[in-house]
């Protein structure tokens, strides 16, 4: 008899840091092959590790954001994009602007090399939603919220409620549609998306808040008496920390930065952050009932998330041309061959990665559980 492998949830924290540093290196490329990388990347390890709880059916929707920023962004290249020599397409009707407007225009000719160098920014984009949204899609939002040091239990509130209101919205609106649908109602069109719309967004951020108040209810956040002097060296040493951290980020994020300087500035903050912290945990009244462990396959997950941000900073550096493939003249992106193994190291949590545990309801013994009504009379008439 074969014995199934152990199931146990990979610690939040490392999800958020694979994803986080997966999204970095996806914004120091413009190179379409690389980002298509990133994003089957992304999606492979979520279809490999993903539960059946209802946040991990968020991330389609976070490829859909990403889907409809790129087509607003070339809407906004065909109408109010800058002219650039090249093949013309197509010229539409130009409005003419004051000299005050210099630089803008409204209408004209449109380039083939223009668009193209807007679907390769749109491109990046739905690489970081993608990104963003596998985080969402295998972190536990609540075990995320227990991993917050106490002495933010504000931000973690805050956090919380953020990361809960997707994943909740999406879990109503499938309970909405059900409830049309066992009404004789369609779900599909433009009246039947208006009708469910407030009734979905309503529901998420009520029961979002409700998880802040019941937190706020149970004492989250108590903190004990320190002296004043304590106080402020602390407050000093976090507030340096996270502006250490804010400057290292945006010169991760800007290609015109050094490489050496950013992850200088980052790991900086980040240990000048951690030690600010780990003073003003002091002052938290918070036990954790069953902490979540640290072990080799969290380190594997950032490890392997880390190697492809360092690789991309690298590359930057040294061959910048294959991160950022010319428009002008319109030539086909090369393919550099050691980023594209550094972001396929990415997939490491595919397989190292702990199984996610089995929801209760998932069990194949489980009896079906009568049919209840879900929502409240206002819901159903949506």
């Amino acid at each position: 008899m074969i014995r199934e492998p152990a199931r146990r949830a990979l610690h939040p924290v490392a999800w958020w840091l694979w994803a986080l540093l997966l999204a970095s290196a996806a914004s120091r490329t413009l190179n379409p092959l690389l980002l298509a990388t990133i994003i089957a990347v992304a999606g492979v390890v979520v279809v490999a590790r993903r539960s059946d709880a209802p946040w991990a059916a968020s991330f389609r929707a976070f490829l859909w954001m990403g889907v409809i920023v790129m087509v607003v962004r070339l809407t906004f290249e065909l109408l109010f994009g800058p002219p650039l020599p090249g093949h013309v397409i197509v010229t539409l009707p130009q409005i003419g602007l004051p000299d005050a407007m210099a630089g803008v225009r409204i209408g004209g000719s449109v380039t083939v090399e223009g668009l193209v160098a807007a679907a390769y920014s749109g491109l990046q984009l739905i690489a970081i939603f993608a990104c963003v949204g596998a985080a969402n899609a295998l972190a536990n939002p609540t075990r995320l919220l227990k991993s917050v040091p106490g002495a933010l239990y504000e931000v973690g509130v805050a956090i919380v409620v953020a990361l809960t209101l997707i994943p909740t919205a999406l879990t109503h609106l499938q309970q909405v549609r059900e409830a049309r649908r066992l009404r004789g109602r369609t779900d599909k069109g433009l009246r039947a998306i208006a009708a469910m719309s407030v009734v979905v967004l309503e529901g998420a951020l009520e029961r979002s808040l409700e998880l802040a108040a019941a937190m706020d209810a149970r004492g989250y956040g108590r903190m004990r008496h320190v002296p004043l002097r304590q106080r402020r060296i602390t407050t000093a040493l976090v507030l340096i920390g996270f502006v250490a951290m804010l400057i290292g980020g945006y010169g991760l994020l800007d290609a015109q930065t050094p490489g050496w300087l950013a992850l200088t500035t980052l790991g900086f903050g980040v240990t000048v952050a951690l030690l600010g912290l780990r003073r003003a945990n002091r002052r938290a009244i918070r036990t954790v009932y069953r902490v979540d462990p640290w072990r080799a396959p969290e380190w594997v997950t950032v490890t392997s998330g880390a190697v492809a941000a360092v690789a991309l900073v690298v590359a930057g550096t040294t061959n910048p041309e294959a991160l950022l493939p010319q428009t002008f003249p319109l030539v086909w992106p090369p393919l550099p061959i050691i980023p594209l193994l550094a972001i396929c190291c990415a997939l490491a949590p595919a397989w190292f990665a702990p199984l996610p545990p089995r929801s209760a309801g998932a069990s194949h013994n489980a009896r079906p559980k009568p049919m209840q009504n879900p929502l409240p009379d206002r819901e159903l008439a949506a």
